[in-house]
């Protein structure tokens, strides 16, 4: 499907720009997980672990990992899940001006993840950039691909959540606060410009805690690891969270962040149809739920299946919900994230 170049929408002839304010409208969504489950009971295997323990504290029940050896990869899923995408929204890749990848993952520093899925897709040269907000990289990405299409400067974007963190995993006992959580996937959306002006983002947020970047981390080498923190060679490209800490920024954070997005946007709780939110931990979920006296239904949950997907897990819901047909056009659906950086963000869209 291409989007009409006519007057008063669409490219000017002349500017190569839009011309007028337009509407912004999610397309279409897509998501991909790799093939091999890793169960509770698959952990109980290989650390001191066992699946009651990991039920209560998370929610987690499984989660899904990579296989190298089939050439899985964060590339691999980026490109299924915008091609998923792009077939809901009944497009092709040469139909997207510009793609964004949303991950802390990549294969390798450059080229970038985007790049080479618009090289698999077959997207032409187009504009291609990842962006790096950790478990936050998708809502970022949503708000900052929304207000490139309705300033004008594109008319379709391939926004990719995806994230790999299995290979910065230790499936020991000794790396088990954070290896029942992480799972690997990618979710994306197909944002396109629409004539109707009441469709896109109504508020929004994003925010960092600098100061807090200890908090979680991956070193690379002994530079990386944190004044007071004696760097542990073994502890090179894994994953190192205070759990504790992070658990309390998210408690703090999340109900917060929905109330300053509600204000931004002059609305009530009752008023928003879905809450669509990074699965990091069934109790962080269900607390904010209580809170703000939500129905079940209202604020989606998938983390018991997937667990915490980092940039992939708000992408992933949203092609849940909206195949399901929970969320339709016209709904007011709040997007939240919050993660390492530390970082947190929201998105309200009117759909």
């Amino acid at each position: 499907m291409t989007v009409p170049r006519t007057p008063g929408f669409g490219f000017g002839q002349d500017s190569g720009t839009f011309a007028g304010r337009v509407g912004v409208e999610i397309a279409g969504t897509g998501h991909a997980l790799p093939e091999r489950v890793l169960t509770n009971a698959d952990l109980e295997k290989v650390m001191d672990t066992s699946d009651e323990w990991i039920v209560q504290r998370t929610g987690i029940r499984q989660r899904h990992i990579i296989d190298r050896s089939k050439g899985e990869s964060t590339t691999t899923l980026a490109a299924r899940a915008l091609s998923g995408a792009l077939s809901n929204a009944g497009m092709t890749a040469r139909d997207l001006d510009l793609i964004i990848c949303a991950t802390m993952t990549p294969e390798m520093s450059c080229p970038v993840v985007s790049n080479r899925v618009s090289a698999l897709l077959g997207a032409g040269q187009i504009g291609t950039f990842d962006l790096v907000g950790a478990c936050s990289g998708f809502v970022y990405g949503l708000n900052v691909a929304h207000d490139l299409v309705r300033g004008g400067a594109y008319r379709a974007v391939g926004l990719v959540g995806v994230d790999t963190l299995s290979q910065f995993m230790d499936y020991s006992t000794e790396g088990r606060g954070t290896a029942i959580l992480f799972g690997d996937g990618g979710g994306a959306a197909v944002l396109r410009a629409t004539p109707d002006v009441r469709k896109g983002i109504i508020a929004q947020a994003m925010h960092s805690d600098g100061e807090a970047w200890k908090e979680i981390y991956i070193p690379r080498c002994a530079l990386d690891f944190p004044p007071g923190v004696t760097p542990d060679p073994a502890k090179h490209n894994r994953v190192q969270m205070n759990g504790a800490g992070v658990f309390k920024f998210a408690v703090l954070k999340f109900p917060a962040l929905i109330e300053e997005t509600l204000q931004r946007a002059n609305l009530t709780p009752a008023d928003i149809d879905m809450y669509v939110c990074h699965q990091s931990n069934r109790r962080i979920l269900d607390a904010a739920r209580e809170r703000f006296g939500l129905p079940p239904e209202k604020l989606y949950i998938n983390i018991d299946r997937i667990g915490n997907t980092s940039a992939g897990s708000v992408a992933i819901c949203l092609d849940e919900v909206r195949r399901a047909g929970r969320v339709k056009p016209g709904d007011k659906v709040m997007f939240l994230a919050f993660g390492a950086g530390l970082t947190w963000a929201s998105s309200l869209w009117q759909m």
